[in-house]
């Protein structure tokens, strides 16, 4: 039976004495560790690749400044709510307004608050807060050698037909200081990296009806765009596979234009020029992409019935077809309203899936094994959305 019980470290104690007078009208929402049917293990028996924990960024309602961080931490047990909280109770609004994306590179934990216009950077293994860079209206975030790569939409947060273009701002890791930027398409969301190049996916989406519908090439060392390649109405996601392709989202027009899955390749084995090769006539809002399998699922609004369709799929990315139409397998997926975020454990395969219910109160995060099978769930913060995994030693 699951045990729920609020426990402050000695730390968050001595803390909440010493909180200043600019916090004693605010809302603290004390940390919740909750017991997770998993075995109890030495960090010591976990191997070099396997996570020993997952970070969980909650977005928070937009306008609420209710951004959190949770923590599965696998070695003791434990769902840990409104982990941030409590290693800073000294942050005046806590983490911020609207949690995007959630990375760890190197000792450093990178959580992107959109609204907040920063990047919140802590401690990979304790969330004390280190520091944080100023990007406006920041989306997401990649890394390569020693840099980190922010994708933002720039201007304002609001719908506006002639909204800006937005950019990529490179930052130096060590300084957190921004060192270069480049102009790409409008409102740019997801990117990645392949070689010297990133691929970012330009949604347009404050621009609506006028989505943009391509993916911008920058030339890492220069920071140069250099291409801009036509793919799908209103980009979102994009991830590179281990062949060297890139998969890419697009939501369509929410109405005429349906979502879809378009797979870019180099033009031909001598070209470094990548073009859109397949589309795939499957509706996506989210995935994710461990060895050979694609997982995705979808929320489409059905006029017809006035009620969200929802699917869950497995691609195998050699063949571009689809293997599975659900890799939720015991039925268990109809306990989730609104899948909100996705993510895989790389070294034993648990797939790990959010709902954000009702988009206002508390969230839930589902755990399954490798065959579909639930092992877990529980209650998260306010719209659960973003996964990464820590490992004890700092990953390449």
């Amino acid at each position: 039976m699951k045990r729920l019980f609020s426990i402050l470290f000695p730390l968050f104690l001595s803390g909440l004495l010493l909180l200043p007078a600019c916090r004693e009208d605010e809302l603290v929402v004390p940390t919740e560790y909750e017991l997770l049917p998993m075995p109890i293990r030495s960090e010591a028996d976990f191997a070099a690749d396997e996570p020993i924990g997952m970070y969980l960024l909650n977005e928070g309602n937009m306008g609420s400044n209710k951004a959190s961080i949770d923590y599965v931490d696998f070695v003791n047990g434990y769902y840990i709510r409104s982990l941030y909280t409590e290693r800073n109770p000294n942050v005046i609004k806590e983490l911020g307004d609207v949690g995007n994306d959630i990375q760890i590179y190197g000792n450093k934990l990178y959580a992107v608050i959109n609204c907040s216009h920063k990047v919140e950077v802590m401690d990979a293994r304790t969330c004390k807060r280190i520091g944080q860079i100023d990007i406006p209206n920041c989306r997401y975030i990649r890394f390569a050698r020693g840099k980190a790569y922010v994708s933002a939409y720039v201007g304002p947060v609001s719908i506006d037909p002639d909204a800006q273009l937005g950019a990529i701002f490179e930052v130096d890791t060590a300084t957190l200081k921004i060192t270069g930027e480049v102009t790409v398409g409008y409102q740019p969301d997801e990117l990645d990296m392949l070689g010297e190049y990133i691929y970012v996916a330009n949604s347009g989406g404050y621009r609506v009806p006028n989505y943009d519908y391509t993916v911008s090439v920058v030339e890492r060392y220069r920071m140069k765009q250099v291409q801009k390649i036509p793919v799908g109405l209103n980009l979102h996601r994009l991830r590179a596979d281990r062949y060297g392709r890139l998969w890419v989202s697009s939501r369509g027009d929410y109405e005429t234009v349906p979502s879809r899955l378009h797979v870019l390749s180099r033009k031909n084995n001598t070209s470094k020029e990548m073009v859109v090769t397949d589309t795939l006539d499957i509706p996506c809002s989210e995935f994710t992409i461990q060895g050979d399998s694609l997982y995705f699922y979808s929320v489409a609004w059905n006029n017809q019935s006035e009620n969200n369709d929802v699917s869950y799929g497995i691609i195998d990315i050699r063949t571009k077809q689809p293997v599975t139409d659900s890799f939720i397998t015991d039925g268990t997926q109809k306990e989730i309203k609104i899948p909100y975020g996705i993510a895989v454990n790389p070294y034993n395969g648990d797939l790990f899936v959010t709902d954000a219910k009702n988009y206002v109160s508390s969230g839930s995060l589902h755990c399954y094994d490798r065959n579909g099978k639930k092992k877990w769930s529980v209650r998260t913060g306010d719209i659960p959305a973003h996964m990464t995994f820590l490992y004890k030693n700092p990953q390449p």
